[in-house]
């Protein structure tokens, strides 16, 4: 079998831009032939972390630090409103798995699960809200996906960001200082989506989840923090931007 890292850049393009697609449009698309678009804003901080060492290499389409990318994503929103439906001070989390030995983007779509949190706090209209803001966030890793109501809390202690994810995980991390003052920030990674148009640099002190069944412990691996605004227009350009993209490999690859 060829190794992902040595294949023709040609392929690898494809392969890339196919996932891109399949990441931001397919999962989210999927669902809204039979419904109406809703119009939806959302500020609010990403804090995300790995089994990776840091810095995750998985955003610059390289294969993860061990075996697999054991990793976990949760929004807290600020401000935000889907629809008519207020979301402020609601949060949402994800927690997924790599393939054994692939990469993040070769792979997506076949990842060994998908598991989404959702603020067991949120009302009936607000959890729909929240659920269908998560197809856009974490697009279906996985086959099938996993949804669970769960208090999702975060703790900030100085530089320490704790997060507790029900009784199934918790993420501590804190950010790493930059050569210069401040941490280091990550501009533009190849799979940057519009909560990763750029984020800060950190590690974590821990990241343990038993859910899924699984037992993660990990200490000193990748974590990252942004602050962000995005909107359903923004999604809808950027998704769009991929289809282009997409269809422009698609039309060099025939020649």
């Amino acid at each position: 079998m060829t190794h992902p890292n040595n294949l023709k850049a040609p392929f690898r393009q494809t392969a890339f831009f196919a996932a891109l697609i399949a990441l931001t449009i397919g999962t989210t698309h999927a669902a809204d032939t039979s419904a109406p678009k809703v119009s939806w804003k959302v500020s609010g901080e990403l804090e995300e972390a790995c089994s990776c060492n840091a810095p995750c290499g998985c955003w610059f389409t390289s294969l993860p630090s061990r075996m697999t990318c054991n990793g976990a994503q949760i929004v807290f929103i600020t401000k935000g409103k889907y629809g008519k439906t207020p979301l402020d001070g609601l949060a949402l989390a994800q927690f997924v798995q790599s393939p054994e030995g692939k990469s993040m983007f070769e792979s997506f779509g076949s990842w060994n699960f998908d598991y989404v949190y959702i603020d067991e706090k949120a009302t009936d209209d607000q959890r729909k809200a929240l659920t269908e803001l998560a197809k856009h966030f974490f697009p279906l890793a996985a086959k099938g996906r996993e949804v669970r109501y769960v208090p999702i809390s975060r703790k900030i202690d100085g530089a320490e960001h704790t997060v507790t994810v029900g009784k199934y995980a918790v993420a501590s991390g804190h950010l790493i200082e930059g050569g210069f003052a401040g941490a280091p920030t990550v501009v533009n990674p190849p799979l940057a989506d519009p909560t990763h148009r750029q984020y800060q640099q950190g590690q974590t002190t821990k990241l343990t989840y038993n859910d899924a069944k699984q037992d993660w412990k990990y200490e000193n691996s990748n974590y990252m923090f942004n602050k962000f605004s995005t909107d359903s227009k923004e999604y809808e350009k950027f998704e769009a931007d991929m289809a282009k993209k997409m269809a422009a490999m698609n039309a060099s690859g025939k020649k």
